[in-house]
């Protein structure tokens, strides 16, 4: 009973810290897109050109890539000409809004619209962290199987849109689209999904069109993200 009651209230206070980061990044005028996916998926690499096609666009994209450890993803991404910062989680499973706004505070460009987060790859404890995303995407590539969404059912319940990668290597990989499509559909009806592969630029069009949908109108110049306040003292 106290493992779950401490889970609880862990929760509570990310959930509250999320509401009030998610609150401060419209009032500057941007958004947060949290990206959630299995080790392996093919996120870095869509994600490296989405920013590139964003960037080339003129579109203020800036990007937070978690991991437990290197800057490796963080190097990679930087190749797009966007602006990027590594967090590094020594450890740990997951990112949370505290982590997301301490490394946003005085970091964040001037202007940013869309703040992309990529979140250490793993589908069970991110699906419980809100990050202050405006859109919540959770990938998988074709590599996976068809049955990623009714194992890990959480990840995909919460899913504003799904994003099906490496589509090129369907056909090799013997990977029924249509029975993903029906795992998608079990657990969350009605969600989108955009079918992708970095290597052909399969479906990116898309899946920037829709990014570039959810920035804000608002923007108040003079506002600006600070860290998270230390526990107990409220936000």
């Amino acid at each position: 009973m106290s493992i779950i009651e401490l889970k609880t209230a862990v929760l509570a206070k990310n959930d509250h810290l999320a509401a009030a980061l998610r609150e401060d990044l419209a009032a500057v005028g941007a958004v947060a897109v949290n990206l959630l996916s299995s080790p392996g998926s093919g996120k870095t690499a869509l994600l490296e050109i989405v920013l590139t096609r964003l960037t080339a666009d003129g579109v203020p994209v800036a990007a937070l890539t978690g991991d437990l450890a290197t800057e490796n993803d963080a190097k990679r991404l930087a190749r797009s000409g966007a602006p990027v910062r590594q967090v590094v989680t020594d450890g740990l499973c997951h990112l949370e809004a505290d982590l997301v706004r301490d490394h946003l505070a005085g970091w964040l460009p001037a202007g940013t619209q869309l703040l992309l987060v990529e979140n250490v790859g793993n589908l069970v404890c991110p699906a419980s962290y809100d990050l202050g995303e405006s859109l919540r995407i959770v990938l998988a590539s074709v590599t996976e199987g068809e049955d990623k969404p009714v194992k890990y059912p959480t990840a995909y319940r919460w899913a504003d849109l799904v994003v099906l990668t490496k589509i090129d290597l369907a056909e090799p990989c013997g990977f029924d689209e249509q029975a993903f499509l029906d795992s998608v559909a079990a657990v969350n009806p009605g969600v989108p999904v955009v079918r992708t592969s970095a290597r052909t630029g399969e479906g990116v069009d898309d899946l920037v069109a829709r990014l570039v949908a959810v920035r804000p109108a608002v923007t108040d110049p003079a506002r600006h993200i600070e860290p998270a306040a230390p526990a107990g003292t409220g936000r």
